[in-house]
């Protein structure tokens, strides 16, 4: 009889050690250690991601809450006020959070009953898995979020799995902080109480007062966000508007599984299909596979085109399938050759997509690689400015001195505000997100230098002309090339008056 099957035969609802621990062995804080490391290492090499620049300006304009996300990962974007205003000063804190999720997914593989070797294989292949890669290498709401889920689950995993209801408290701090993170967890607390309550092992805990003081403490912390979205007409349910529009065509329908496999990685994909299937066989686990299959379900129907929503699941799925593969080693004539056969599969998997989740590659060689566009948005923020900042000269010299800058994107206003400042540029302003919600300031309509722009201003502007077309060095190709540099002159109205057609959510 295996593990799992042994804690499915438990009828108190608790599962017990089978014979070890629940302690993390040093081969995964190694492992998490070296993934730090190499985050880190590479954090400077390629430039701000879009969202990175964004949230340094943000982080200078605190408030309880933004059209787009909640506070907290803005504020954690202050550290580049400690280290300096670049990449790897915003980087620091991610990377952290990702060695945290690897330690934690193998503390999870020894709640689900695996061993020592099953412990090591969970952490090893959050490690390595795509999403765990690229997501903890972007200061935005992602690393905390995927940091919150796990918590979360481990949490209600000690809770339910060794009788220990005062974790829901520590579930409830975890889902609170989360919420002043991403909103996206709202998803996991509502499939995991949905799950427990059709899981016959475990429903019962809802008739205790554990997970609702867990629930409280999650709405006290979430209380200010939650104050701050009815306070300004809820921009969220915008934002889910148009991310569900922008995320539901047929091919996000049609590649929204397999896009969820794939950001598991080569390794990942067999150990999540094992852990889905291990989580609904073991009716002690069996709460934590609804969990999942709802999850799936929610984003496939509903967001396809985000198919990495599911992804705070993931390191629950790696550990359940952790513990079947660690059997599937011990049991073999030549488990040597098993667990070389792993090595393999994990190396591969890395060697394989490490160029298009991490920046290694030199820049002057990206355009010759396919699948490095999105590493690659971090290249050519301070090209950008420079650009904008000779055709800002060009037309001084001309007499026709640019009044404000406005851009179509939060991206183009932060590398602007960013790096602009050593050529004194006017204001610079977007209609985009947040920054339409702080408004135009003092900024003049006079003379409005646009930067991927001219379609937001030109039915408003007696005069819109192109100057330059701006593209990234070396060839890169990313999100930001071909963009329209130019001017527009003779508004038919302040930038007061113009401002409510400006809003661009999304």
């Amino acid at each position: 009889m295996s593990a799992i099957e042994g804690t499915a035969a438990n009828e108190s609802g608790t599962v017990p050690a089978i014979g070890h621990d629940d302690r993390v062995p040093l081969a995964v804080w190694v492992i998490a250690a070296a993934y730090v490391v190499l985050e880190l290492a590479v954090s400077d090499r390629y430039g701000f991601q879009q969202d990175e620049l964004y949230f340094v300006v943000a982080s200078h304009h605190l408030a309880f809450g933004y059209v787009d996300q909640p506070p907290l990962a803005v504020l954690l974007a202050r550290t580049t006020d400690l280290f300096g205003v670049n990449p790897a000063a915003i980087q620091i804190l991610p990377a952290l959070a990702g060695g945290a999720i690897v330690v934690l997914a193998a503390r999870l593989a020894a709640l689900f009953g695996g061993g020592r070797a099953a412990r090591v294989i969970a952490a090893l292949a959050v490690a390595i898995a795509p999403v765990f890669l690229v997501g903890m290498h972007v200061g935005n709401t992602t690393p905390y979020d995927l940091l919150a889920w796990t918590v979360v689950t481990v949490c209600a995993a000690m809770a339910l799995l060794r009788d220990r209801p005062r974790w829901w408290l520590g579930a409830g701090v975890a889902a609170g902080i989360g919420l002043e993170d991403d909103y996206l967890i709202l998803t996991l607390l509502a499939a995991l109480v949905i799950g427990i309550l059709v899981t016959p092992a475990h429903r019962a805990v809802m008739t205790t007062r554990w997970p609702w003081l867990g629930g409280g403490i999650a709405l006290a912390i979430w209380l200010p966000n939650l104050v701050w979205q009815v306070a300004n007409g809820w921009p969220q349910l915008t934002m889910a508007s148009a991310l569900h529009q922008q995320n539901a065509s047929t091919a996000d329908y049609i590649g929204g599984l397999p896009l969820q496999l794939l950001s598991a990685g080569l390794l990942g994909i067999p150990l999540a299909i094992a852990g889905f299937i291990t989580l609904w066989r073991a009716a002690q686990l069996r709460f934590l596979g609804v969990t999942a299959t709802l999850i799936v379900i929610y984003v496939l129907v509903l967001i396809p085109g985000k198919a990495y929503y599911v992804d705070g699941i993931l390191p629950a799925l790696l550990a359940a399938g952790s513990v079947p593969a660690e059997q599937w080693i011990a049991t073999a004539r030549r488990p040597r050759a098993r667990r070389a056969a792993t090595g393999v599969l994990a190396l591969a998997g890395t060697v394989v997509i490490l160029p298009i989740t991490l920046p290694v590659l030199p820049i002057a060689s990206l355009h010759t690689v396919s699948g490095t566009e999105q590493i690659a948005d971090g290249v050519g923020w301070p090209q950008l400015a420079a650009d904008v900042a000779a055709q800002d000269a060009a037309l001084t010299r001309a007499g026709q001195p640019p009044t404000s800058i406005f851009t179509g994107s939060y991206a183009e206003a932060g590398a602007l505000d960013i790096y602009g400042g050593p050529y004194h540029l006017p204001p610079v302003i977007s209609g985009h997100n947040t920054f339409w919600l702080w408004g135009p300031g003092n900024a003049s309509d006079t003379t409005v230098l646009y930067v991927d722009a001219e379609g937001q201003l030109w039915l408003h502007f007696a005069s819109c002309r192109q100057l330059a077309v701006y593209n990234p060095p070396d060839q890169v190709k990313n999100n930001w090339n071909d963009l329209a540099i130019g001017v527009c002159t003779g508004p038919t109205g302040s930038w007061k008056t113009l401002w409510p057609s400006m809003k661009h959510y999304d």
